[in-house]
Protein backbone atom coordinates (compact mmCIF):
# COMPACT_ATOMS: atom_id res chain seq x y z
CA UNK A 1 0.00 0.00 0.00
CA UNK A 2 1.55 3.33 -1.12
CA UNK A 3 0.34 5.89 1.96
CA UNK A 4 3.40 7.30 2.59
CA UNK A 5 6.33 9.52 1.68
CA UNK A 6 9.08 6.43 2.61
CA UNK A 7 6.72 4.45 0.91
CA UNK A 8 6.36 6.59 -2.31
CA UNK A 9 10.13 7.42 -2.86
CA UNK A 10 11.46 4.30 -3.47
CA UNK A 11 8.23 3.26 -5.99
CA UNK A 12 8.99 6.65 -7.73
CA UNK A 13 12.69 5.34 -7.91
CA UNK A 14 11.57 1.91 -9.13
CA UNK A 15 9.52 3.78 -12.03
CA UNK A 16 12.65 6.22 -12.84
CA UNK A 17 14.57 3.16 -13.15
CA UNK A 18 12.24 1.70 -15.82
CA UNK A 19 11.98 4.89 -17.84
CA UNK A 20 15.75 5.08 -18.18
CA UNK A 21 16.24 0.97 -19.09
CA UNK A 22 13.51 1.78 -21.65
CA UNK A 23 15.43 4.73 -22.86
CA UNK A 24 18.66 2.35 -22.98
CA UNK A 25 16.55 0.19 -25.27
CA UNK A 26 14.98 2.54 -27.62
CA UNK A 27 11.71 1.71 -26.30
CA UNK A 28 9.23 4.35 -24.98
CA UNK A 29 6.38 3.48 -22.59
CA UNK A 30 3.06 4.31 -23.51
CA UNK A 31 2.45 6.61 -20.83
CA UNK A 32 -1.25 7.48 -22.17
CA UNK A 33 -2.44 4.16 -20.70
CA UNK A 34 -0.14 4.06 -17.69
CA UNK A 35 -2.78 5.18 -14.66
CA UNK A 36 -2.42 5.19 -10.71
CA UNK A 37 -5.07 3.16 -9.18
CA UNK A 38 -5.32 4.52 -5.67
CA UNK A 39 -6.75 2.68 -3.00
CA UNK A 40 -8.81 3.04 0.25
CA UNK A 41 -11.11 6.05 0.72
CA UNK A 42 -8.73 8.30 2.41
CA UNK A 43 -5.40 7.84 0.11
CA UNK A 44 -3.51 10.79 0.05
CA UNK A 45 -3.33 10.54 -4.10
CA UNK A 46 0.59 11.03 -4.28
CA UNK A 47 1.97 11.86 -7.74
CA UNK A 48 3.78 9.56 -9.48
CA UNK A 49 5.30 10.30 -12.86
CA UNK A 50 7.25 7.97 -15.86
CA UNK A 51 10.25 10.77 -16.61
CA UNK A 52 9.21 13.77 -16.87
CA UNK A 53 5.36 12.88 -17.26
CA UNK A 54 3.03 12.81 -14.58
CA UNK A 55 0.48 9.64 -14.45
CA UNK A 56 -2.86 10.52 -14.02
CA UNK A 57 -5.40 8.51 -11.44
CA UNK A 58 -8.21 6.39 -12.26
CA UNK A 59 -11.13 4.58 -10.34
CA UNK A 60 -10.78 1.43 -11.88
CA UNK A 61 -8.40 -0.39 -14.37
CA UNK A 62 -8.84 -3.67 -16.29
CA UNK A 63 -6.14 -6.05 -16.35
CA UNK A 64 -5.65 -9.59 -17.77
CA UNK A 65 -9.42 -8.94 -19.34
CA UNK A 66 -11.05 -8.63 -15.58
CA UNK A 67 -12.02 -4.59 -13.86
CA UNK A 68 -11.14 -4.12 -10.75
CA UNK A 69 -11.97 -0.84 -9.12
CA UNK A 70 -10.26 1.33 -6.27
CA UNK A 71 -12.41 -0.58 -3.74
CA UNK A 72 -10.93 -3.73 -4.96
CA UNK A 73 -14.21 -4.75 -6.44
CA UNK A 74 -15.46 -6.25 -9.27
CA UNK A 75 -18.72 -5.13 -9.41
CA UNK A 76 -17.66 -3.36 -12.86
CA UNK A 77 -16.81 -6.43 -14.38
CA UNK A 78 -19.97 -8.30 -13.70
CA UNK A 79 -21.73 -5.37 -15.13
CA UNK A 80 -19.81 -5.95 -18.68
CA UNK A 81 -20.37 -9.92 -18.54
CA UNK A 82 -24.04 -9.14 -18.17
CA UNK A 83 -24.24 -6.37 -20.45
CA UNK A 84 -22.18 -9.05 -23.40
CA UNK A 85 -24.66 -11.74 -22.62
CA UNK A 86 -27.76 -9.27 -22.92
CA UNK A 87 -26.60 -8.52 -26.29
CA UNK A 88 -25.90 -11.92 -27.73
CA UNK A 89 -29.25 -12.70 -26.67
CA UNK A 90 -30.36 -9.76 -28.15
CA UNK A 91 -29.01 -11.01 -31.73
CA UNK A 92 -30.67 -14.23 -30.79
CA UNK A 93 -33.98 -12.88 -30.23
CA UNK A 94 -33.39 -10.66 -33.66
CA UNK A 95 -32.43 -13.17 -36.07
CA UNK A 96 -33.86 -16.48 -34.87
CA UNK A 97 -37.49 -16.95 -36.17
CA UNK A 98 -38.36 -19.93 -34.32
CA UNK A 99 -38.88 -19.74 -30.34
CA UNK A 100 -39.29 -23.45 -30.06
CA UNK A 101 -37.33 -24.84 -26.81
CA UNK A 102 -34.66 -26.70 -28.41
CA UNK A 103 -33.65 -23.79 -30.87
CA UNK A 104 -33.54 -21.25 -28.04
CA UNK A 105 -31.98 -23.28 -25.99
CA UNK A 106 -29.16 -24.88 -28.20
CA UNK A 107 -28.13 -21.36 -29.13
CA UNK A 108 -28.45 -20.03 -25.23
CA UNK A 109 -26.53 -22.99 -24.34
CA UNK A 110 -23.26 -22.60 -26.73
CA UNK A 111 -23.37 -18.48 -27.69
CA UNK A 112 -24.69 -17.09 -23.90
CA UNK A 113 -24.12 -19.68 -21.32
CA UNK A 114 -20.26 -19.56 -21.41
CA UNK A 115 -20.16 -15.71 -21.44
CA UNK A 116 -21.79 -16.28 -18.13
CA UNK A 117 -19.38 -19.30 -16.85
CA UNK A 118 -16.19 -17.40 -17.53
CA UNK A 119 -16.93 -15.20 -15.13
CA UNK A 120 -18.38 -17.20 -11.87
CA UNK A 121 -15.42 -17.84 -9.22
CA UNK A 122 -16.99 -19.39 -5.72
CA UNK A 123 -16.04 -16.60 -3.81
CA UNK A 124 -18.38 -13.73 -5.58
CA UNK A 125 -21.11 -15.80 -4.52
CA UNK A 126 -21.30 -14.76 -1.57
CA UNK A 127 -24.13 -12.59 -0.12
CA UNK A 128 -22.33 -8.99 -0.55
CA UNK A 129 -22.36 -9.53 -4.34
CA UNK A 130 -25.77 -10.71 -4.55
CA UNK A 131 -26.78 -7.52 -6.58
CA UNK A 132 -24.36 -8.76 -9.34
CA UNK A 133 -25.34 -12.01 -8.91
CA UNK A 134 -28.67 -11.05 -9.88
CA UNK A 135 -27.78 -8.86 -12.75
CA UNK A 136 -26.70 -12.40 -14.53
CA UNK A 137 -29.58 -14.35 -13.40
CA UNK A 138 -31.43 -11.66 -15.09
CA UNK A 139 -30.23 -12.71 -17.88
CA UNK A 140 -30.83 -16.31 -17.67
CA UNK A 141 -34.78 -15.14 -16.86
CA UNK A 142 -34.58 -13.51 -20.41
CA UNK A 143 -33.84 -16.30 -22.02
CA UNK A 144 -35.92 -18.67 -20.74
CA UNK A 145 -38.78 -16.29 -21.09
CA UNK A 146 -38.40 -16.33 -24.97
CA UNK A 147 -39.09 -19.68 -25.38
CA UNK A 148 -42.63 -20.71 -26.63
CA UNK A 149 -45.01 -22.25 -24.84
CA UNK A 150 -43.50 -20.45 -21.16
CA UNK A 151 -45.35 -16.78 -21.39
CA UNK A 152 -47.43 -17.28 -18.02
CA UNK A 153 -45.24 -18.80 -16.14
CA UNK A 154 -43.10 -17.56 -13.68
CA UNK A 155 -39.05 -17.95 -13.62
CA UNK A 156 -39.20 -20.98 -10.70
CA UNK A 157 -42.04 -22.29 -12.76
CA UNK A 158 -40.41 -22.20 -16.22
CA UNK A 159 -36.75 -23.72 -14.87
CA UNK A 160 -39.15 -26.56 -13.64
CA UNK A 161 -40.83 -27.09 -16.71
CA UNK A 162 -37.15 -27.13 -19.14
CA UNK A 163 -35.78 -29.16 -16.20
CA UNK A 164 -33.13 -26.34 -15.78
CA UNK A 165 -31.34 -24.78 -12.12
CA UNK A 166 -30.68 -21.08 -11.71
CA UNK A 167 -27.45 -19.81 -12.16
CA UNK A 168 -26.47 -19.78 -8.18
CA UNK A 169 -28.10 -23.44 -8.03
CA UNK A 170 -26.16 -24.61 -10.28
CA UNK A 171 -23.09 -23.46 -8.98
CA UNK A 172 -23.89 -25.00 -5.53
CA UNK A 173 -24.93 -28.06 -7.03
CA UNK A 174 -21.51 -28.08 -8.64
CA UNK A 175 -19.83 -27.38 -5.81
CA UNK A 176 -21.85 -30.08 -3.60
CA UNK A 177 -20.38 -32.61 -6.14
CA UNK A 178 -16.93 -32.07 -6.10
CA UNK A 179 -16.87 -31.71 -2.02
CA UNK A 180 -18.94 -35.39 -2.31
CA UNK A 181 -16.58 -36.55 -4.90
CA UNK A 182 -13.39 -35.74 -2.79
CA UNK A 183 -14.68 -37.73 0.29
CA UNK A 184 -15.24 -40.46 -1.63
CA UNK A 185 -11.62 -39.98 -2.70
CA UNK A 186 -12.65 -40.48 -6.20
CA UNK A 187 -10.30 -37.49 -6.76
CA UNK A 188 -6.06 -37.49 -6.78
CA UNK A 189 -5.84 -34.42 -5.20
CA UNK A 190 -4.72 -33.73 -1.47
CA UNK A 191 -8.05 -33.00 -0.17
CA UNK A 192 -6.83 -31.52 3.17
CA UNK A 193 -5.59 -28.78 0.77
CA UNK A 194 -9.02 -27.62 0.16
CA UNK A 195 -11.35 -29.29 3.06
CA UNK A 196 -10.74 -29.43 6.85
CA UNK A 197 -12.72 -32.51 7.82
CA UNK A 198 -13.74 -33.09 11.86
CA UNK A 199 -14.55 -35.48 13.36
CA UNK A 200 -18.26 -34.17 15.70
CA UNK A 201 -20.30 -35.63 17.88
CA UNK A 202 -23.55 -34.09 17.16
CA UNK A 203 -23.78 -35.84 14.35
CA UNK A 204 -25.79 -39.91 14.24
CA UNK A 205 -24.03 -42.71 12.06
CA UNK A 206 -21.90 -40.24 10.38
CA UNK A 207 -18.79 -38.66 12.06
CA UNK A 208 -17.68 -36.47 8.80
CA UNK A 209 -20.25 -34.50 8.39
CA UNK A 210 -18.27 -31.04 9.85
CA UNK A 211 -16.88 -29.49 6.66
CA UNK A 212 -14.29 -26.41 6.89
CA UNK A 213 -12.94 -24.43 3.75
CA UNK A 214 -9.44 -23.96 3.50
CA UNK A 215 -8.95 -20.36 1.71
CA UNK A 216 -11.94 -19.87 -0.46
Amino acid sequence: MVDTPEVCAPLQKGLDRLERGAEKKYLKFSKGKCRVLPLRKNNPRHQHGLGTDLLGSSSAEKDLGEVVDNKLSMSQQWVLVAKKAKGILGHIRKNTASRLREVILFLCSILVRPQVKSFCPARFWAPEHKRDVESLEHVHQRAVKMMKGLKYLSYKERLRELGLFSLEKRKLRKEFTNVYKYLQEWCQDDVSRLLLVLASNRTIGNTLEELYCVGD
